[in-house]
């Protein structure tokens, strides 16, 4: 079924492709010229055969009008004959003399035609080839006046000639199609290979954006564009990846070499206290700079444990988990402060899943979001954790009824030092989501938010097989 699916988003990609639109638009514009050209190949053709039939019938007339002009009606009458009884085995010419009443007098016309059409002393209309069968084909003739009123239509069965246009109709039609056809499998094939580069390039920006920066775009040597594009990429992704190892190493040391030293000056604020009487007010400043400097301590505690996380260097060692058991451990360390605030749980934890992870990571990350959903839900408000299995993966879903988080936030939530504007009057540093999201990512899982309408709804997914942990360099 996944497959299947893969299958139709690739076509749906193919066929919304640039490269394929631009394909369709050469076929059509090659194809609408193509037409053109036919068109005017067909006009030519067709009036070059007209024109050298009608020369043909012109020169017939010449040649009766002289022998006319020699011999009179006699000699014109037998020479029609002659033609007549020569043109018996082929049928294509066509000749009929007549009075001025329109009677035939000789010809292998038995009649004046009915229903023909003069343009300019040419004729055309239809000659019966079989009353039987109804047989006609179309003919063309013109007209010649002689002296005395008498009338000489003088003509050919235009059969062949029009059974010629039609096969040319035919074989520019197929030729139109099979061009037509060619063109578009060609801006398929065409574009499905560009398609595919594409991909490549895209399925790299994803893993990138996923917080894999080690990922590079692949090149196939050939020096083409795409390989220029794709090294350019490749290029960039590595200074960007340089910078932010830099910062992040920075940020890190900062963590690590102020850290001592405000141990140390809490320690001396602590000494100075206990030298001050407890209801002065020098004490009470000095209380206030020791829960400051812990405030500071805090933050560069999780800062360095985020860095060894997301390095893979915090691991106490991967051992078999039974989820169940493990988030009912949680919820028991939380039941007081949820009855301090007389919030309801609602757990779902019937299944034993059995899995491999690090505890102590998995314990401080799902612990910060339930710690999380008691802080931000209201006084009897509900909380809700369930555990689920899907094929291979462990499905934890924590959802409560509280503010919740606007969707616009739900990225930025992640990123360290982040906090909502109403969650800033609150205690905190903005570095607990960003531990658990290094946490997840740690153990190969994905975490994904979402409006549970009202309050939040957290869902994190880990695989049920030992995972290995991924190490950023």
């Amino acid at each position: 079924m996944v497959q299947d699916i893969s299958y139709v988003n690739q076509k749906r990609r193919l066929f919304h492709s640039y490269t394929f639109r631009l394909a369709l638009l050469y076929a059509i514009m090659f194809s609408t010229s193509t037409l053109i050209i036919f068109y005017f190949f067909y006009l030519f053709t067709a009036s070059y055969m007209t024109e050298q039939m009608d020369n043909t019938i012109q020169a017939e007339i010449q040649g009766l009008a002289e022998r006319y002009n020699q011999e009179g009606l006699n000699g014109l009458t037998e020479l029609i004959a002659e033609r007549v009884n020569r043109q018996q085995a082929t049928g294509n010419s066509i000749y009929l003399l007549t009075t001025y009443r329109l009677e035939p007098l000789v010809g292998n016309l038995d009649r004046w035609p009915k229903n023909a059409q003069i343009n300019d002393d040419w004729l055309e209309f239809k000659l019966e080839i079989n009353e039987q069968t109804n047989e006609t084909h179309l003919a063309r003739a013109k007209i010649f006046r002689l002296p005395g009123s008498y009338g000489l239509l003088v003509g050919r069965d235009i059969n062949q000639l029009t059974e010629a246009k039609r096969r040319i109709i035919q074989a520019l039609t197929w030729g139109l199609a099979m061009m037509v056809l060619l063109a578009f499998l060609g801006g398929l094939v065409l574009s499905r290979r560009t398609v595919r580069k594409i991909e490549r390039i895209n399925q790299t920006a994803q893993s990138i954006m996923s917080g894999d920066l080690s990922k590079r775009v692949p090149l196939t040597n050939r020096n083409d564009d795409f390989d220029q594009v794709a090294d350019n990429l490749n290029q960039m992704l590595d200074r960007i990846q340089a910078l932010m190892e830099d910062i992040r190493r920075v940020s890190d040391n900062i963590a690590h070499d102020l850290r001592t030293p405000l141990a140390r000056l809490r320690q001396h604020l602590e000494e100075a206290r206990l030298q001050e009487p407890a209801s002065s007010k020098s004490a009470q400043n000095l209380e206030q700079s020791i829960r400051e400097a812990d405030s500071l301590l805090v933050t560069f505690n999780a800062l360095l444990r985020i860095a060894r996380i997301e390095a893979g260097q915090l691991t106490t060692g991967f051992t078999q988990i039974d989820y169940r058991t493990f988030l009912e451990d949680i919820v028991e360390f939380y039941e007081p402060l949820m009855e301090d605030k007389y919030q309801t749980l609602e757990t779902g934890l019937d299944t034993h899943i059995l899995s491999w992870g690090d505890r102590d990571l998995l314990f401080q990350a799902l612990a910060n979001l339930i710690e999380n959903a008691i802080k931000y839900t209201p006084e009897k408000g509900n909380i809700s954790l369930t555990l689920t299995r899907h094929v291979d993966d462990v499905i934890i879903t924590i959802s409560d009824n509280g503010p919740g988080i606007p969707e616009s936030e739900y990225e930025n939530v992640f990123r360290r030092f982040y906090r909502l504007d109403q969650s800033r009057t609150a205690s905190g540093n903005g570095l607990g989501l960003s531990m658990v999201a290094a946490v997840i990512s740690m153990h190969n899982g994905d975490i994904a938010l979402n409006n549970n309408r009202p309050g939040l709804k957290i869902q994190i997914t880990l695989p049920v097989t030992k995972p290995s942990p991924i190490t950023k360099t």
